[in-house]
């Protein structure tokens, strides 16, 4: 739990919105594709943004609540309850808004409050910041609790003429306290979609004007099923392998090729976060407060190795079905249900030194591929 008005409060928010901004920089490069399928970095972009806009909302409501709770011991990021807390608050924001005097009136309040007592007009500042908070949360999107899906690009497999689409959604596993990115690439075998989509020359029809992102799949007929499915399929329980199986077997038109979910954390602060006490030992060495993190993320991703074609029987039929691969090889992608993964390490500068001169940094990121930041650079596979 985090005090309001408290140094720690200032060290946190200064030190995820440093974490966040390292990481939209590294994601910004465009030289970075993600391993396997071409796609890049520039996927995961909206979703870091809608992080740091959700905690530009929390730091606003530091200013006029009692406390802010984050899980210390596990993942470092904000409890779900803050999560909910802020969608509700979204929702009801411009109603609040309207039983609160603008800005300018309560500065005027504050200066007379001031020249009347010689004292400090705590109440009409916990005012102005419930203010600026309702107001800046209706100012961008935030990382909901679920957030629906997009369509972000379509195409067609040359070789099955299918239109393929890759759709994006999250959410913020509130048993882990995770925020978590998924990126499914999906084949669409419906009639009416190929004929709309699919030109004579098996292309996708170039007198379609499709203005990407779409919200939702690009699919109309079955858009609402697939945001249900995706909102009761998004825990971190679930292996990506089930995710995918799940998806196959509730949508006989739909053929899911490769299932990506990149989770974000845990976040390490010095003398803030409990998750790991030889990594936040370490990182209490660094001198300047504010470069004492460390931020990790994985990234999951099942794919198909095979189709099982469809049968059409005189008494029953089944859809085709894909086949995921799972990496029995690798005991750790075994446990994840997962083809394949990556662990990454975000870290500054000072940090790292700090993890280095230790003696322990190979310990300490065994198989993650860490990326040091310094400035506005970030450099990869140190």
């Amino acid at each position: 739990m985090l005090e309001q008005n408290g140094a720690p409060v200032a060290q946190y928010f200064n030190s995820i919105r440093a974490a966040l901004g390292g990481l939209e920089t590294y994601l910004s490069n465009p030289d970075l594709a993600l391993a396997g399928g071409g796609l890049t970095g520039q996927l995961l972009l909206p979703y870091v943004a809608r992080l740091k806009n959700s905690f530009a909302c929390w730091e606003n409501r530091i200013g006029f609540t009692e406390q802010f709770r984050i899980s210390r011991a596990e993942s470092g990021f904000p409890v779900f309850q803050n999560v909910l807390e802020l969608e509700n608050d979204r929702l009801t924001a411009d109603k609040r808004l309207a039983n609160i005097p603008d800005a300018q009136a309560i500065r005027a309040e504050m200066a007379d409050f001031i020249l009347r007592t010689k004292a400090f007009p705590g109440a009409l500042q916990s005012q102005m910041a419930e203010r600026i908070y309702l107001e800046q949360i209706g100012k961008g999107d935030i990382f909901s609790p679920y957030v629906l899906p997009e369509t972000v690009r379509v195409a067609v497999n040359e070789k099955s003429g299918r239109p393929y689409y890759v759709v994006t959604w999250a959410v913020f596993d509130g048993s882990n306290t995770l925020p978590m990115v998924y990126v499914a690439g999906i084949e669409d075998s419906s009639e009416n979609i190929q004929e709309l989509l699919v030109g004579k020359d098996g292309k996708i029809d170039p007198d379609l004007d499709i203005p990407l992102p779409v919200g939702g799949l690009l699919n109309p007929q079955l858009a609402a099923q697939f945001d249900d499915f995706a909102s009761k399929n998004g825990a971190y329980s679930l292996t990506p392998a089930t995710i995918a199986t799940n998806m196959d077997k509730d949508f006989p038109t739909l053929h899911p090729k490769q299932l990506r979910r990149f989770v974000l954390g845990p976040f390490y602060s010095a003398g803030i976060t409990e998750n790991n006490a030889r990594i936040n030992e370490i990182l209490s060495r660094v001198r300047k407060p504010e470069n004492a993190w460390l931020l990790t993320w994985t990234m999951q991703e099942v794919f198909s190795k095979a189709e099982r074609p469809a049968t059409k029987g005189f008494f029953s039929s089944t859809p085709a079905m894909q086949e995921f691969h799972i990496d029995t090889n690798d005991l750790e992608a075994a446990r994840m249900g997962v083809s394949a993964y990556e662990k990454h390490a975000l870290v500054p500068h000072d940090a790292y030194q700090a993890l280095y001169a230790s003696g322990e940094a190979n310990a300490i990121f065994g198989n993650y591929k860490v990326h040091v930041i310094s400035g506005n650079n970030v450099v990869s596979e140190v």
